[in-house]
């Protein structure tokens, strides 16, 4: 016995006995998107202004080529057919277009979100901080403070007895800040 693939199996239902057309969306939506950029560009204008003038130069003067006479019956059919292939394509294409957005919204959004509870942390951590340094003492509250004690002490020591200025033998006098 051969053995079957479970699409070939007896069992198995077939979901449709016609063959479908399978179609990558990602690659349909690329190319409506470039069919959409290149209706929108100046040099199809340019080219579509070319070939409508030709079509019509060449109907109206070239007596032997007169394929579509003067109401150009044809023309207009060729335009509603370019515009009825056209507008589906181009929306589309918006449809892609509002599809990333909306993405990229929501992402932006995400993002907006976490910078504001990371601003809203900082912000925290930098005021506790500032109570902290508050509790600190500073250098220059501590050289004030410094500066007061000494203040304190030259107030308590006893001022010199002028009798017993001259100084001692062998011993140099230091003067009163403590430096030699």
């Amino acid at each position: 016995m051969t053995d079957r693939s479970s699409s070939q199996r007896l069992s198995t239902p077939r979901t449709s006995r016609l063959p479908s057309l399978r179609m990558d969306p990602d690659a349909l939506g690329r190319f409506t998107e470039s069919v959409a950029r290149f209706f929108g560009t100046g040099r199809y204008l340019a080219i579509q202004t070319v070939l409508v003038a030709g079509w019509i130069l060449l109907n109206v003067y070239a007596v032997s080529l007169r394929w579509d006479p003067y109401p150009f019956i044809l023309l207009n059919l060729a335009f509603s057919t370019q515009a009825a292939y056209a507008a589906p394509l181009i929306l589309l294409a918006q449809n892609r277009q509002e599809n990333r957005d909306r993405v990229s919204l929501d992402e932006d959004r995400r993002r907006a979100a976490q910078t504001k509870a990371d601003t809203e942390y900082l912000a925290r951590e930098l005021a506790s901080l500032r109570l902290a340094v508050g509790e600190v003492a500073t250098r220059d509250y501590l050289h004030h403070e410094l500066e007061r004690v000494r203040e304190l002490l030259e107030d308590m020591r006893p001022e010199p007895d002028p009798a017993a200025s001259e100084p001692a033998r062998g011993r140099p006098v230091l003067p009163r800040d403590g430096r030699s």
